[in-house]
């Protein structure tokens, strides 16, 4: 039965890691129209009323202390990336975001969290893969990266946040708090620093409806889901999957060629789930 419910986890997170994936482009083309605050609080005030028609089912607590640190944390993490990605390559920017599947069993050690041999042999392969899909030519530091690399320590902290939260409490209001706390966060900043007009919302409409409803409002509820029987070095093994999805979208949808390397890349990621799944 436990097996049963670690593979039912592993397709949940999968499921969630395709649908980042495929997210990127809408969230670069919503960038045209408008700004990255913008964009983020109300990907998320749509991704909390898509979960909405499920608070009230009976079942455990959401807890209102939780969804607020992990409505900061999403917060904090995607603004991040947000922002430096204007300031350097979106492959660097995917590459350094998915450090956080090192990231994770290092910062999980040190809070006491045991992560097996397998799982960090998984994650080894992955940032390779990852390294090799994601990076063409050599690697030149830039100043977009380091605000990356913040915003990959809050998606570690993320990660390992959401395994502690689930036992006990219930996924869905859990996903919806912390939904509503990143929108509010994003919303607020957006007032202050971004210019907003009615007319750059509705042309990044379709972008927004992709962001909110499938990337936010599905996906990052199927990670609190998955999560909830899930180690959280394993889970990010399987998350860090995104980048391979994202260049497999770019494939299919604007027909982009993978190169040797890239697909090399590609296999490294795919083996490191599996070692970490068979873990």
């Amino acid at each position: 039965m436990s097996e049963r419910r670690g593979i039912r986890s592993d397709i949940i997170l999968l499921t969630a890691s395709i649908i980042w994936g495929f997210a990127f482009a809408f969230q670069k083309k919503g960038m045209d129209f408008i700004g990255p605050f913008l964009f983020t609080g109300l990907r998320f005030i749509l991704g909390s009323l898509v979960v909405l028609p499920f608070l009230f089912r009976k079942g455990e607590q959401g807890g209102f202390k939780e969804s607020i640190i992990l409505g900061f944390l999403l917060f904090a993490g995607v603004s991040l990336q947000q922002v430096g990605i204007v300031y350097t390559t979106a492959g660097k920017a995917g590459f350094i975001t998915g450090l956080y599947v090192v990231f994770v069993p290092v910062v999980g050690y040190l809070m006491g969290i045991r992560t097996r041999r397998l799982t960090w042999i998984g994650a080894g392969l992955a940032i390779v893969g990852l390294y090799l899909l994601s990076i063409r030519g050599r690697f030149y530091p830039e100043k977009g990266d380091l605000l990356v690399l913040l915003g990959a320590v809050f998606w570690t902290f993320h990660v390992i946040y959401i395994s502690k939260f689930t036992k006990g409490k219930d996924p869905l209001k859990l996903a919806f708090g912390q939904f509503l706390v990143c929108g509010i966060l994003g919303m607020g900043v957006a007032f202050v620093l971004e210019d907003i007009s009615m007319s750059g919302v509705f042309n990044a409409g379709i972008p927004l409806l992709y962001a909110g409803v499938l990337s936010s409002g599905i996906a990052y509820t199927l990670q609190v889901v998955g999560q909830k029987r899930a180690h959280p070095s394993h889970a990010a093994v399987i998350l860090s999957l995104e980048s391979l999805f994202a260049a497999i979208g770019g494939f299919l949808l604007l027909h982009e060629v993978m190169t040797p390397k890239e697909i090399l890349g590609a296999a490294l990621m795919l083996t490191g789930m599996m070692i970490s799944h068979f873990s």
